[in-house]
This record gives structure tokens, sequence and C-alpha cells, in this order.
């Protein structure tokens, strides 16, 4: 896959397209605007002299002498610029020509109005003229009035303009991109010091974060959203950290007690019962073991989303039924018995959903006082299902209730009984409730603690 231009790039790019723009039409704009200048101040004088002479021919009578008027047409032309003046009349016989280009030679319109104008442009192959022609109604007929004046000055002038306003604004535009490029490299300097402070970050500094107040505006919520990802990812690394001390520790105190059972009954010849006894008592550390690497596994799939749930439709207090059914001894060896209220149905995975269940009765039935109940009341709706597992017992405190559902962790040491798991029922618990899109919620006061459940239906 081809890697896309730099940001730099293509920010300059676009600035000196800009600026290409935006240059070339001020400068066509100037260009044309000088031409038009000129090419009015040129018809100004033409019309002007074409006026002049419009009301001289009028003063002429029929017959008259035109040696007079060629006098006053020869004192006009010196006032001005060094125009061109050719008269002739309505037969085509030149009765005026100044000195200089053959005007004859103009092209004519080739449908005259009487006293309209034409001005155009017309070369003699020496000179470039602008030409009026206008034909005066007057005694002997109408006259043909061309006027010129030369243009090879405004021409070279504009000629020597066009070429320094293009060079100005090739100039310009490579000193905008330029400029452009400056600009967009000291604008990146806030990322690349984000950039910067990003990279020096490491496993040991997952506590560093950035400062959204020191950044620009548009950098704000970048900064902010990695603040998030960091203090996400210093949580998960804590966890991991702590999961893998916590395994280590739950995993060393078996392992110990196995060590120690087989030194000691290798330190002397014991009788067969002897061994029995002791081959019992290693296969409950082994039990606990494969009990906690079990719960691990199935963390470590839900984590992943390597455990795919098997939706059916569930009934929900038959399967308490059979759960009641199935811890019923232990909880008459407890002296706690279990109530159930309420009804409701469904759909999701009934082995997890099972376990789930299954953990949070175990668990308060451990808990439960002699001579209480353990209570489960089911509550349903049309868009979720309630499920509540409550039981009286010393409380929780505040502190301890926002860790419960955490992998190894135990509300107080005085809860660390011999046989009581690992400390990852409630976190599969949460994990089996949240994977069905529901939450779980645990609450504590003097009377009771409560586990509170909530599913979706569908």
């Amino acid at each position: 896959m081809r890697r896309p231009p730099s940001l730099t790039l293509r920010l300059t790019l676009l600035f000196s397209a800009i600026a290409t723009v935006v240059l070339l039409s001020f400068g066509w704009i100037i260009e044309r605007s000088l031409d038009k200048h000129f090419e009015s101040e040129d018809i100004k004088e033409l019309s002007m002299i074409s006026q002049v002479v419009e009301q001289s021919l009028a003063t002429l009578k029929p017959g008259g002498d035109f040696t007079r008027l060629k006098q006053r047409f020869d004192d006009l032309l010196v006032g001005h610029h060094g125009p061109r003046l050719h008269i002739s009349n309505a037969s085509g016989k030149l009765l005026y020509n100044s000195p200089g280009p053959d005007l004859s030679q103009v092209p004519l319109s080739s449908s005259p109005q009487s006293s309209g104008t034409d001005v155009q442009r017309w070369s003699d192959g020496e000179h470039n003229y602008r030409v009026q022609v206008r034909q005066i109604p007057g005694p002997g007929g109408p006259y043909t009035v061309i006027t010129a004046v030369t243009i090879d000055f405004h021409l070279r002038f504009l000629n020597r303009f066009h070429h320094t306003l293009w060079l100005t604004v090739l100039g310009g535009i490579i000193a905008m991109g330029t400029m452009g490029w400056m600009a967009v490299r000291h604008g990146h300097r806030p990322l690349r010091n984000m950039v910067d402070q990003i990279g020096r970050i490491s496993a040991n500094e997952l506590n560093t974060r950035l400062v959204p107040k020191a950044v620009p505006a548009e950098l704000t919520e970048l900064a902010a959203s990695f603040n998030e990802l960091l203090q996400r990812l210093e949580e998960a690394f804590n966890r991991l950290s702590n999961f893998s001390a916590d395994i280590a520790h739950e995993l060393r105190t078996p392992v110990t007690n196995l060590m120690t059972q087989t030194q000691v009954a290798l330190s002397q010849v014991r009788s067969v019962e002897e061994y029995q006894e002791i081959l019992y008592s290693s296969m409950e550390e082994y039990e606990r073991m494969a009990q906690m690497i079990g719960d691990m596994l199935f963390l470590a799939k839900a984590d992943n989303e390597q455990h795919p749930l098997h939706m059916e439709t569930i009934d929900l207090e038959s399967e308490l039924h059979n759960l009641f059914d199935y811890y019923e001894a232990w909880a008459e060896g407890h002296q706690v018995s279990l109530n159930l209220e309420g009804q409701a149905q469904i759909r999701g995975d009934r082995l997890m959903l099972r376990r789930a269940l299954s953990n949070l009765l175990s668990n308060a039935i451990r808990y439960t006082p002699a001579q209480e109940s353990v209570t489960v009341r089911l509550r349903q709706d049309k868009e979720s299902v309630n499920i509540t597992v409550q039981n009286p017992g010393s409380p929780l405190p505040p502190e301890h209730l926002s860790r419960i559902f955490d992998r190894f962790y135990r509300p107080d040491p005085s809860r660390q009984r011999s046989g009581e798991g690992a400390g990852l029922g409630l976190a599969i618990v949460k994990t089996i409730v949240e994977s069905h899109g529901g939450k779980i919620v645990a609450t504590s006061d003097e009377k009771e603690t409560r586990f509170n459940i909530t599913l979706p239906v569908q």
C-alpha cells in the first residue's frame, strides 16, 4: 500500500495552490485594468480631435475653401501627442492628410453609420496605432474622418509591465509556498512535542499525562483522548501485574503444601493407610489448583472473546430450583435456608448463567449466619430481567464494594478461609453478566448484602 504524503507537504501544496490562484487573479485584473486605462485615454483623445474636426467641417459652406481648415487642423494636431488625421469626402477625394502613415489603408466598417464610431488597432508595419473612423455629415456630402494615435509607447510599457508583473507573481508564489511550509512546520511543533513526550513513555511511566491546556485548542481533544488511553493502559497493566502476582501467590500455597506433604511422607516408611491419607490430602490441593486454573482459563477466553454464547430460552425459576437442590445439603449444614421469589424467562447461555448464579449462591451461603436465609428475587418487564441475591451478614465497607469484582480480591483477611477458592468467583460472575449485555451491582448495609443483576430480555 502506497504511503500517503505528509501533512506538511499536503498543506504546503494546498497553500501554494491557493496563493497561485489568488496572485494570478490579481495579476490578470491589474493587467486588464491597465489595458483598459490606456485604451480609454486613447479613445478620449481620438474623440476630442474628432469632435473638433466635426465642428470645423460644420462651418464649411458648400463650395467653400478648405485651405483655411487645413491650417486649423495643423494647429489642432500640434496640441496633442502626435495624432494623425485623414479626411476624405463622399467621392473618396483626399481633403486632408497629416504627415505620417497612409491612413487610407485603414479598413473601413462595412456599414458605417452617420456619426458612428469605429475604434480599432492598426499597424502600418513599423508602428502601431489606435484608429477611430467616423462618418461626419457636412456640406458636400458625408466626410470620412480617420483619426489615429500611436500606441508604441503604451505597448512597450505594457510589455515591460507584464514581464515584471508575472515575474513578481511567480516570485510571490514561490515566497508564499516557502512561507507556507515554514508556517506549517511551526504549526506542527506542538504535535511533534506531543510525539516526543509520547515516545518517552514506557511501562514504568504509564502515570505520565499530557497537559491539554499546554497544547493548541485543535489538539486538546487528542491530548485528552490519549490521556484516557494511558489511564486504561495503566489500569490494565496494574491489573495484569497484580494478576500475575496473585497467580504466583495462589499457586505457591498448594505447591508448597504438596512439597511439604511429600517430604514428610518420604522422611520415613509409612503404612498403606498413611500413604492413602497423604494422597487424599494432595488430591484436595490438586482439585483446588485445577479449579483455579479452569477459572483463569475461562476469564482469559472471555477477555479475548473466545467464549461464544449458545443462546436459548431459559426459565430462571426452574434453573434456580435445580441449584437449590444442589446446594440444599450444604445450606442445611450451615443451618441456612434458601428462598425464591418471582419468575422470569430470558434468552442466554444456560451453562454460563447457571455458573454465575451458582457462584453467587455459594458466596451468599458461605457468609450467611446460622438460622438465617438466602433470598433470590426474580422480576421481569418488557425490556429487562432483574435478579437479586441477598443474604444477611456483616456489612462490606464501601471501599471493598468498588473492588469486590476484581480478580483475586477478597474483602478482608478474616474471610480467607481454607477451601474458599482463589477469589475469582465474583470476577467470573461479572464477566458472564457483561457478556450477556447486562450489569451487576453490589450493595451492603447493616442488615444485608445484595447482588443485583440486570439483563436484557433479548
